[in-house]
């Protein structure tokens, strides 16, 4: 008789975080990640004793990803610091923006995510520090590099602005060519 293949959690937890991206907090719903993963509900409780559970474990898979695993991807490809800067831009463009808009959606009504977004965010940040301070030495210069970076890498995505005939992607490029110039 073939041992039963059991879901493992890492499959809730990814299936719970592509339906966070797609349909906020209230997306995460048991059943209907068991209907994505075309498995009964039952094998989810031999891994988590609830929802809250499995949204805790989430939580930190999305937190992992987004710093040190982040941080290690981008440090693994080389490079000077404008080419980690990028890299870091792309990866969290790439994979980890749509659970990143969902949590920062999430935030405003729940107070430990936002503790915890914050968490991400401040260590985002001081990761963009370090980088930064390898090409420019005024810690004022740094700092507001940093915000126009983040806030670059994040508001593009709430803008509905054309651009004078360019592709957001175009002016977007641009854009990071300018913060990461020397004049």
């Amino acid at each position: 008789m073939a041992a039963e293949t059991r879901t493992p959690p890492s499959a809730w937890i990814d299936a719970g975080l592509r339906a966070l991206a797609t349909g906020g907090p209230g997306a995460v719903r048991v059943e209907a990640i068991a209907k994505a993963l075309g498995v009964t509900k039952g094998g989810f409780y031999g891994h988590f004793a609830d929802r809250g559970a499995l949204i805790e474990e989430m939580l930190v898979t999305w937190e992992r990803m987004s710093t040190g695993e982040l941080f290690e991807s981008v440090e693994r490809g080389g490079g000077d610091a404008r080419a980690k800067i990028r890299r870091a831009g792309m990866l969290v463009s790439d994979r980890l923006l749509p659970i990143d808009l969902a949590i920062r959606d999430w935030s405003r009504r729940d107070p430990a995510v936002a503790e915890r977004l914050r968490r991400v965010d401040n260590r985002r940040m001081d990761y963009l520090r370090s980088l930064m301070r390898q090409i420019f030495a005024d810690e004022d210069e740094v700092e507001a590099r940093c915000l126009l970076a983040f806030s670059l890498l994040i508001g593009k995505h709430f803008m509905a602005a054309d651009h004078g005939g360019r592709s957001r992607d175009e002016v977007t490029e641009l854009a990071g060519k300018l913060l990461l110039s020397d004049s």
